[in-house]
């Protein structure tokens, strides 16, 4: 499901789903928006704080239902991402995405509420961010405002493995995937898998339990982007390692891998649709996905 793209003028609703960002962040990611013609309100609790949440569960959930919800809320944008979305995916109001779809826009752990309201109503989204400038910024802005297809630019990376595949781009923060790992992740027939985010251990641990799971059993190709690493309190952590667990764990699955693509917790990020029809080619070098509105 797709909503209708924005024009100038539309509202948009800025949330926080999962860690509070700061006030100074909130105003940047507002004026980013204030500057694409668009009307940004902040969500009643977005700067709301209580230990690494922007307040109680309730509160986010409450804030981010309502901007589902409200008719003339034409996107819902995460300020920021850190952790907690995951508490409250249970309580999303599916039913008002179903009736009216809208993009979410939002990557690292709103990975979860992409995953969620995908494997609920199949709408679209944006698996990235806004305020930052640069590429981030205008590569949301054209995935909000244009229904037409992105192709992104991969650069040259040992994960690759050859070939060319088509399916519905599905994922994000490697560490977001394996939360629905035994909770409510479906099999990912026709899919590319896009992953990126912390390559240490529990990188290996959630592939090995998704390949023992079953969940890649007729998965079409993997997409992989910042291959940096989030957590150096890990035995050697790093992209090295991250290359040998994804060839070990995927090379055998038969799909192309595209890696190289510029996209996750790396300075100036391309933003991707996710929940679209998607198309990966080694040879090219390039991801190109469908619209994420109509």
């Amino acid at each position: 499901m797709r909503g209708p793209r924005l024009r100038p003028g539309d509202r948009v609703r800025v949330v926080s789903p999962a860690t509070f960002p700061s006030a100074e962040w909130a105003e940047q990611v507002m004026d980013t928006l204030v500057g694409w013609g668009l009307r940004p309100e902040l969500g009643k609790h977005a700067l709301d704080q209580r230990g690494f949440l922007a307040g109680s569960d309730e509160d986010r959930l409450a804030d981010l239902n309502a901007a589902l919800r409200d008719p003339g809320v034409r996107a819902v944008v995460a300020a920021v991402g850190g952790a907690g979305a995951y508490r409250i995916v249970d309580g999303l109001d599916f039913a008002a995405v179903r009736a009216d779809p809208k993009p979410v826009v939002g990557f690292s752990d709103i990975t979860n509420l992409h995953l969620a309201l995908w494997t609920a109503t199949g709408v679209a989204g944006v698996h990235g961010s806004v305020g930052t400038g640069g590429r981030t910024d205008e590569s949301c802005r054209r995935l909000l405002f244009e229904a037409e297809p992105i192709t992104v630019q991969a650069e040259p990376s040992p994960v690759t493995v050859a070939g060319r595949a088509t399916g519905i781009l599905v994922g994000g923060n490697a560490g977001a995937v394996s939360n629905f790992l035994g909770a409510g992740l479906p099999r990912l027939d026709g899919v590319i898998l896009c992953l990126e985010g912390p390559q240490n251990p529990h990188f290996d641990r959630m592939l090995w339990g998704m390949l023992r799971a079953g969940l890649l059993d007729g998965i079409r190709g993997v997409a992989v982007g910042d291959l940096i690493g989030l957590d150096p309190s890990v035995a050697e952590p790093g992209p090295d390692q991250a290359v040998a667990v994804i060839r070990t764990r995927l090379g055998g699955l038969g799909v192309p891998i595209l890696g190289g693509l510029p996209f996750g917790h790396v300075a100036d990020q391309v933003c991707l649709p996710v929940g679209v029809q998607a198309t990966i080619d080694t040879d090219a070098g390039t991801l190109t996905a469908g619209a994420v509105v109509r």
